[in-house]
Parts: structure tokens; sequence; C-alpha cells
């Protein structure tokens, strides 16, 4: 640090850098370098831990030892240093108010995505090599586009300083990346957080906000997300990504207000959902967040399923079935396929899809032999459930099929009519014969 030039040569100085080059982690580190100071504490009358800017700003080890002196009994006299922030700010020319996020470089490059709102400021601690640069800017890249202008900043308020602006995506290539580098990430548009969501709906449920929204409850908004949830799927089957993040907006809207109403009737809190899908996706996945060893997706499936009835238990549902979880209100395909699924992973099941073939063929055979119309109904719906586990078989989801088969019938049917129209005819002119000629002719071409 260029600090230590202007140390006086009198004073005895002892450095921790052997702790960085012997131990595997900073963790370890910081842990070290608090045994030793207290260690000194206690065999000298008074001793002076110093580092750079302030020590209770991005710094780990002032505050751990400032607690572990305090239960100890040892006093402390904490001398208040300018921090990197104060003349970082004062090169960029900005305030860090009124939000704004600072963030370890270190911690942030160990995540898969930032845990910052992208709407307001970031700053951006001990960017000190081209490597954290490099780890650093791939999960930002994750909240923002490549070509978001940046700022890193060097030696800031020293006379070595220098402020480079960048793409993010261009920020590991920089020449002056060092000990005393940071990096400024400007927001992006507004209205682009979660946090400022939640307060958009909060806001549409307050007194002065919106008459409808604060009428609704979460019996009246039921139709409202199933219909949201269906258009989802369809713009998924348009397979159209602007169509698709349309309609996940919507869907947000439905999860959120209901969240906001049981805020209001002190049921949950959105905090409360998070914490508790969170801890729930952690304990179903050992294989990635414990010691756990899982080959395949098949092993992951049947943990799951192993999980969730250790779950089941502990909340003293030891009679509920495996079948007990498939909620009633699933379509008829999916809950068919849910089905088939969690009874074939408790070993019930045909041993090859010979089998299951062979059922299709006893239950097409019955609906032949049925006398009445309650027969056939039954025996159709045992076809129907075959069909659905011969898709199973074949890893084909039975929902999404026969939706792009309606989609293929609908554009087939709107072709036969398109050409039954440029004859100058109706439909009801035109004979079965001629139907089925045009039908096949939209087979070739749709």
């Amino acid at each position: 640090h260029p600090l230590l030039a202007e140390l006086p040569a009198s004073l005895e100085v002892k450095s921790f850098d052997h702790f960085y080059e012997e131990m595997e982690s900073f963790p370890d580190v910081y842990e070290a370098i608090v045994a030793e100071i207290i260690k000194l504490a206690k065999q000298y009358k008074s001793i002076c831990y110093a580092v750079p800017g302030h020590p209770f700003i991005a710094e780990t080890t002032a505050p751990k030892i400032a607690r572990k002196a305090k239960k100890l009994g040892i006093p402390v006299r904490v001398v208040s240093g300018m921090s990197f922030i104060e003349p970082a700010m004062a090169a960029l020319g900005v305030d860090l108010f009124p939000q704004s996020s600072v963030i370890d470089a270190i911690e942030l490059s160990r995540e898969y995505h930032p845990q910052f709102p992208p709407s307001f400021p970031a700053l951006i601690t001990q960017i000190y090599s081209g490597e954290i640069a490099n780890e650093v800017k791939l999960t930002l890249m994750a909240q923002y586009e490549d070509e978001h202008l940046v700022q890193l900043v060097h030696a800031a308020g020293t006379e070595n300083e220098v402020v480079e602006e960048m793409p993010l995506h261009a920020i590991d290539k920089s020449e002056h990346v060092g000990l005393l580098t940071c990096l400024y990430v400007p927001p992006i548009a507004e209205a682009s957080s979660f946090e400022e969501f939640q307060e958009l709906i909060a806001h549409l449920r307050a007194p002065e906000g919106c008459p409808w929204d604060r009428e609704q409850t979460h019996q009246t908004l039921r139709r409202n997300l199933l219909e949201e949830s269906y258009e989802l799927l369809e713009a998924i089957d348009h397979d159209d990504p602007n169509e698709i993040q349309e309609e996940l907006g919507d869907l947000l809207l439905q999860v959120v207000l209901h969240a906001q109403i049981a805020n209001e009737y002190g049921e949950f809190r959105m905090s409360d959902v998070i914490r508790d899908i969170h801890s729930k996706l952690v304990g179903r996945h050992p294989h990635v967040f414990g010691d756990v060893e899982i080959e395949n997706a098949d092993g992951v499936k049947q943990r799951w399923e192993e999980i969730k009835a250790e779950e089941r238990r502990s909340k003293g549902g030891n009679t509920k079935g495996s079948l007990d979880g498939v909620s009633s209100a699933l379509p008829a395909l999916a809950q068919a396929e849910a089905y088939g699924s969690r009874a074939a992973r408790n070993g019930f099941d045909w041993p090859d899809v010979g089998g299951v073939l062979k059922k299709i063929d006893e239950e097409i055979e019955e609906i032949q032999e049925s006398k009445n119309l309650s027969e056939a109904a039954d025996e159709f719906g045992d076809l129907l459930f075959a069909l659905v586990n011969f898709a199973r078989w074949k890893k084909i989801d039975p929902e999404v099929a026969l939706r792009e088969t309606n989609a293929r019938f609908k554009q087939r049917f709107a072709y036969v009519e398109t050409k039954t129209r440029e004859q100058g005819k109706a439909l009801s002119d035109m004979s079965l014969e001629e139907m089925e000629a045009l039908w096949q002719e939209a087979k070739k071409v749709l």
C-alpha cells in the first residue's frame, strides 16, 4: 500500500503477508490474523493494528478483533480513517445516496447471479486481479447486458488515480487492475428490481391505490392465476421469447399480489415465501449443497421422492400415500403422468415398454366390448391413462404433445377453410371426400 512509505522509519512494522501465502482460503487467513492480534494484545501493553481506509468498512478482521477483545475484556480504541468509498465517489463524481450497494468482489465471484437490485448503483470492492475481474463480470452478466458501461476506479485519492469507463465484458482486460481497484456499476433501467415491483403492488393495494386491486382476495384471484398460467403455456408453445417474457410478468404479478394480500392479512410475507422455497430446494438437492453423490437424473428423482416422504413424516403426515402430493387441480393428462411416474418410482411399473403397448391393445379391445355409455367412458379413461404411461416410457410430455396436435389441427383446418373459400364455396357445400383431399394437402404443407 502506498501509505507504507510515509510511515516513520522508527516504527516496527509486522506484516501478515505470510498468512496469505501459506493458507488456502481468505476465511482461514482472517481467523489467523485475529488470533495473532489477540495473542499480541495479551503479550504487550499496547499494539496498533493498521488497515487501509476505515477499519470497519470492507475489512473483515477489524470487527472480529473488536468483538473478540470485548469478550476477553481487552480495551480497544478505534481510530477512524477515510475509507476507499469517499475518494472513489469523488473520482466518479457520484453520490451513494439515495440507494447503493457495496459488494465484495471475492464473494460476488463465487455467485452465479448478483444478489443486489440492478436498478440502483453498486460499488464492488477488491477487484485486485484480472482473474477476479473475469469472475465478477461473468456473474454480473447474468443480470446486466454485456455492453453495459461501467467504471473501474484505480488508486482512488492518490496521485496515481485512474478512472476507466468501458463495457462490462471488457473489465478483465484493463492494464491497471490491482490491489487498489474497485468497480462502479451504474443502474440499469428503473423499475427493474423485484423490490420495486413489490413496492408497486403494495402501492396499488394501499388506501390511495386502485379500487379494483384493493378489493381482490386470494379467492377472487383464482381465475386470474389459472388464466395467466395457461397464457404462459401458450407462449411457450409458440416458442416466442418476447411473448414468454410478457406472460412471465403477468404470472409474477399474480404471485406478488397473493403475497401482498397475505402480508396485509398477517398470514405471511414475500420473504417467508422465498425463504421457504429456498430451504426446500437446498434440502432437496443434497447432491449439490451437501455431500451426497448421485450419478444421474433418475437417481435425483428417486432421492427427491425419498426427501419429500421424509418431509411429510416430519410434518406428521405418515398416513399420506405417494400420490397424495399430486394436485387435484392439475389438467387430467398432467395428473395422470404424475400418478404414473410416482407409482413407477415406487416399483409399480411394467418391466419394458412392450407391457405398456400390450395394455393399450387391451384397453382398445375393452372399449370395443363395452355395452353402454358408462362402460365406454370408463374404458376410454383407462385407454388415455395407458397412453400417458406410454408417453412416460418414451419421455414424451403428454400435455405438450396434445397441445401441439391441437395447434396442428387448428392450422390444417384453417387451411381447408381457406381453400374452400378460394373455390367460392362454404364447408357445408363440400363433400367429405373433397374436404379430406384438402386435409391431406394441408398435411403436406403444415
